[in-house]
């Protein structure tokens, strides 16, 4: 996912449409209290909230069976909800957004009641449900889905030929948009899914998931069987209707052993071809550092949609006009995005980071986009070397604001802000520098990555995991990174008279010692800057000396002492150690 600044305001107005063949970049607007879909602030609530008939129970599977008309542009169907309770209750919260009707909700056969209270369905039982034990419930609705949000939510569009072109996208907000679901981060099916799609005889349905079968139903409508061997987050899950052509390479070993699938447009379907194939090479470098693909049951799919692309689990969506870097654009600036194709990178790399790593909360989906946006510079070292993989990482800072922290108030459905992606980049690799031993390094990514794989986590599992295998106390730069606003500052104060330099750190986090290279780039020095000053002797002149920004995320501010006195202690900052 990936905010496009300025670009995002040009095209934002076109993203409704998927009838238009241009893409919409789709990465993130601003935070907001109120999604776009224009929900009331207490629905936002209890969509953000994990309140107690969310907590109380613990998803097991969902199996999610919809029929889709498009000439009504509408869709109905039922989802199969087995759960577990983790404490005993009468009650528990489903969601479907209020446009979309509830037509009935049983279990064991017999009609459950229910309110509802904007997106939130409440549903209540006649008897206790005890801790411990598994229920199944059917839940049943249809209706017209409104479109919503940036891409839509669901969409009823065309292709350029015409044919009914029907895709989902909802990462914002959220999936009860067109299926019931627990409509939230943190708890995700343990058993994974079991997805049934229903649509016109001749078209075809992608949907997450290993390809079961189809059934043509007799009546004009085929069903599309897919089945999901892993624990999924409820916005990955994802239906893509149209008259596509199915491609693959039976040669999964050209693919690191993935089993990979392809769905395109008739017309693009050689274009597809050809820039596809980058798929391989994604697959080389993130199974290089991390591990085998996370979902290798399921396989990879990487299908063509009328918006740039999204995540979409084991069916990763493609609109990226079949060139490379972003849209035909050099993303970073530095001369290194035009050699790929950004959008098969980046999304794909959420296979590893927000589909098998998910955030717990909005709040901290810095753990999705911040290691997503970093993990694109090691696809760039591992095609292209270290050296470009810096200049592409740097390329990031000129999109960061410093607004407000990435890290937003949890249980309150509040997206952080566009920094999450590029502040959160730069801070991964500034960690890569103050652990300065690649060996360790990518140890420690490989395994914080398995430690953490189809689990739901917060930033402070992934402090705690870095703290604990670094040997080191990384909690001051994981706050002042995450949750505060300024940049650290390096000062640096210059006495030429006596050959020293005053230094210090200026920060929120009073414990902040992170260690930088300053001096000469051919020899430099690692020092260990605190809030308080330290001094260091130094022949290099102010305008020489130089810090390693291109390693560390930081500002540096100089000041030369230009009146110089004969007691030494004039050319000491106040506070620093005199000599």
């Amino acid at each position: 996912m990936r905010s496009r600044l300025l670009a995002w305001l040009l095209l934002f107005s076109a993203a409704a449409s998927l009838a238009q063949t241009a893409a919409t970049p789709r990465r993130p607007l601003p935070k907001q209290t109120v999604p776009v879909s224009g929900e009331t602030a207490e629905a936002s609530r209890l969509r953000g909230v994990y309140g107690p008939y969310r907590a109380n129970n613990d998803l097991q599977s969902y199996k999610l069976h919809v029929r889709v008309d498009p000439v009504a542009q509408s869709i109905q169907g039922d989802n199969q909800i087995r759960f577990r309770m983790l404490a005993s209750d009468r009650r528990i919260q489903i969601d479907l957004y209020p446009d979309l009707l509830v037509d009935k909700i049983v279990m064991d056969g017999q009609p459950l009641k229910y309110t509802r209270e904007g997106g939130a369905v409440f549903i209540d039982f006649p008897g206790m449900l005890h801790a411990g034990d598994e229920y199944t419930i059917d839940f049943f609705y249809s209706g017209r889905p409104k479109p919503v949000g940036r891409f839509g939510g669901i969409t009823f569009g065309k292709d350029p030929a015409g044919n009914p072109w029907i895709v989902t996208s909802c990462e914002d907000d959220g999936s009860s948009i067109w299926w019931p679901s627990k409509d939230q981060w943190r708890d995700e099916p343990d058993d994974g899914m079991e997805i049934s799609v229903e649509a016109p005889t001749g078209l075809t349905d992608a949907s997450n998931g290993k390809f079961v079968g189809e059934t043509d139903l007799g009546d004009g409508y085929t069903r599309w069987d897919w089945a999901v061997h892993y624990p999924i987050n409820s916005y990955d899950v994802s239906l893509n209707i149209g008259k596509y052509e199915h491609f693959s390479d039976p040669d999964s070993g050209k693919y690191s052993g993935v089993p990979v699938d392809f769905y395109a447009l008739p017309a693009d379907l050689e274009k597809a071809r050809t820039q596809f194939a980058q798929a391989k090479g994604m697959l080389d470098a993130f199974q290089h550092y991390f591990g085998e693909y996370p979902f290798i049951k399921d396989g990879y799919k990487l299908i063509q949609v009328p918006y740039t692309g999204m995540e979409h689990q084991s069916a990763v969506t493609y609109g990226n006009h079949f060139t490379n870097g972003y849209y035909g654009r050099d993303w970073t600036g530095v001369g290194i995005s035009p050699r790929f194709d950004f959008i098969i990178i980046h999304e794909s790399g959420h296979e590893w980071f927000g589909n098998a790593v998910t955030a717990r909360d909005v709040s901290d989906m810095w753990i999705h986009e911040g290691w997503d946006t970093y993990i694109e510079s090691l696809y760039v070292e591992y095609q292209y070397g270290k050296a470009d993989a810096i200049q592409y990482v740097n390329g990031f800072k000129s999109k960061v604001t410093n607004k407000s922290p990435i890290i937003t108030e949890h249980n309150a459905n509040q997206q952080p802000t566009e920094d999450q992606y590029f502040k959160g980049a730069l801070f991964l690799n500034t960690l890569r520098s103050v652990i300065d031993d690649d060996k360790q390094w990518f140890k420690l990514i490989h395994d914080y990555y398995q430690q953490f794989k189809y689990k739901t986590i917060m930033t402070e599992d992934v402090v705690a995991f870095f703290n604990e295998h670094s040997g080191m106390n990384l909690t001051p730069e994981f706050n002042q990174y995450l949750r505060h606003t300024a940049l650290p500052t390096l000062e640096l104060r210059f006495d030429p008279a006596v050959g020293r330099v005053s230094y210090r750190w200026k920060v929120d986090e009073v414990e902040f010692s992170m260690p930088v290279k300053v001096g000469d780039p051919a020899h430099w020095q690692t020092v260990t800057p605190t809030v308080d000053w330290q001094v260091m002797p130094t022949a290099i002149p102010a305008d020489q000396f130089q810090v390693a920004t291109d390693l560390y995320y930081i500002n540096v501010l100089k000041d030369v002492v230009k009146d110089v006195q004969k007691d030494a202690s004039a050319s000491v900052p106040s506070g620093a150690p005199k000599q």
